[in-house]
């Protein structure tokens, strides 16, 4: 189907009823084609087996374990740091908007 541009301004959702049940639709000024409308395929979802990655991936039984003594000897000095938070007094306050 060929229609001309002030048709296609006039009846721009009429044509794409038309599109989307499968017409192709030819846009055209002073009977020379410019544009064509045709119906987009909806994007295929990437589908991802379950296990595809199986015996590619490995988790120690001990991952979670307490570190040996030496290890927080080396970075926590034997012992975690203590966090300690700033009093209420310290923090900088907000500004308020306007």
């Amino acid at each position: 189907m060929e229609v001309n541009i002030h048709e296609a301004k006039t009846h721009l959702s009429r044509l794409l009823q038309r599109v989307a049940a499968g017409e192709e639709v030819t846009i055209a000024r002073s009977g020379t084609p410019v544009a064509r409308l045709v119906a987009i395929e909806p994007a295929k979802p990437k589908v991802r087996p379950l296990g595809m990655d199986r015996g590619k991936v490995w988790v120690a039984d001990d991952f979670d374990a307490p570190l040996p003594d030496d290890l927080l000897k080396e970075f926590y000095g034997g012992t975690l740091p203590e966090l300690e938070l700033p009093s209420r007094t310290e923090r900088p306050r907000r500004r308020k908007r306007r």
